[in-house]
């Protein structure tokens, strides 16, 4: 466990035990504190946090997609696995919808009634129109107000056209990579107040809803670990026993390793050496295969992310007393599916892409305010969950591409 993960599990602590300690033994005293210094080092976070979501995006997904290489020459391969990614995502996003609907962590919610009353629910559009307007008119007006959609699908289409012309634009892309290397230096440092605005963020929302809210974010955190649980080792056990007909246990006590590393860093691009090796020497997938798709896994694979932003966006809509529609939860698969690609796999990226599908969704940006204090924990077991599910697709498109003959086994 690194240092920054320290200091938020010791902050996350403090803040609980502050803000429910001045809840039931200051309640003026906290009024006041609130008013001047969580709320606004709250507020300050947040805005950090909401500065960086258009920008990460546009370029991490513009780079994302470029780096796939020219579709023609992706392949076979390149094809299974991408649509195994995008399969797994929407999986795991609509049973953490469901299960988020099921067990209802936000009823009763961390707001008070006149808070959750002066937020206004904005009603969803119909589903056709929803995915017609995925292609912008205007992407610059689409990333002025925030349409993630929309940034979503032109980031795309600039990544198709960066990679179909390659050297020809071998500039612009590497503007583009230089870009996302800038807001991927932001997050870190972002992060690095992280434990300030946790303590600040958690302290207000307990001190606001007392002893209640305890009991809503621990059925929260374990509806999202539930979540977690189901789709490693119910969907890859199945998927690996059907399509790559290998034993699940066999596959899990060789990638054991990566794991327990993956929930050490919180950081599936810090995990991606040992993943490799794991994957090669643990579990017998050819260098080719691992090489080509745990890295690419690592950039557009994350499953264990979309659980919680799926969870997450559940439980702040409950608590804000809004009734998620057929077209919002949609919206929800879509935005978090296709966001996936070109995500870092790296500590607090999370978090920014949670507020982006807030944002797509109509849900106040302020609800993250209610789960970011126990994100870290979180954090820690979904990125297990995201190389896991690399390592799972690596297997079978190996056990696939062994059978037709393109690899041999010794490679």
């Amino acid at each position: 466990m690194n240092k920054l993960t320290k200091w938020i599990l010791i902050a996350l602590v403090l803040g609980v035990f502050v803000g429910l300690g001045m809840n039931l033994l200051a309640p003026e005293a906290f009024g006041i504190v609130d008013m001047y210094v969580f709320t606004p080092v709250g507020d300050i976070f947040l805005s950090l946090i909401m500065m960086l979501v258009v920008p990460l995006v546009f370029f991490s997904i513009s780079v994302g997609v470029a780096d796939l290489g020219d579709p023609k020459k992706l392949g076979r391969m390149g094809g299974k696995t991408i649509l195994f990614f995008m399969a797994t995502s929407a999986i795991s996003l609509s049973i953490a919808l469901g299960a988020g609907l099921l067990v209802q962590p936000g009823s009763p919610g961390l707001l008070s009634e006149e808070v959750a009353e002066d937020y206004e629910v904005a009603e969803a559009p119909p589903i056709m129109e929803t995915l017609v307007n995925i292609i912008p008119d205007n992407p610059i007006a689409a990333m002025s107000s925030g349409e993630m959609l929309q940034i979503i699908a032109f980031a795309i289409f600039i990544g198709l056209a960066m990679a179909l012309l390659g050297e020809k634009v071998s500039g612009v892309k590497s503007l583009f990579s230089q870009g996302n290397e800038i807001m991927m230096k932001l997050v870190t440092i972002v992060m690095y107040v992280a434990p300030l605005g946790a303590f600040a963020l958690i302290a207000s929302a307990l001190g606001s809803a007392g002893l209640e809210a305890v009991g809503s974010l621990a059925a929260y955190m374990l509806t999202v670990v539930g979540v977690l649980v189901i789709q490693c080792l119910l969907v890859y056990s199945l998927l690996l026993y059907f399509l790559g007909r290998m034993n699940p246990l066999t596959f899990f006590k060789g990638f054991y390793p990566a794991m327990a590393m993956a929930f050490s860093l919180s950081s599936s691009n810090g995990t991606l050496p040992l993943s490799m090796k794991s994957a090669q020497e643990n579990l017998g997938v050819s260098k080719a295969v691992s090489g080509f798709v745990q890295p690419l896994g690592a950039t557009i694979n994350m499953d264990g992310t979309g659980v919680m932003q799926a969870v997450a966006t559940v439980f702040i809509a409950q608590v804000y007393g809004e009734n998620l529609s057929l077209s919002a939860m949609v919206v929800i698969v879509l935005t978090a599916t296709l966001a996936s690609i070109g995500t870092a796999g790296v500590p607090g990226v999370g978090m920014i892409m949670l507020a982006m599908v807030l944002t797509q969704v109509g849900l106040p940006t302020e609800g993250i305010a209610l789960v970011i204090g126990v994100d870290r924990l979180l954090d820690m077991l979904r990125t297990s969950v995201n190389i896991t599910g690399d390592a799972v697709c690596a297997a079978i498109v190996d056990r696939g591409e062994k059978k037709r003959g393109a690899i041999h086994e010794s490679a």
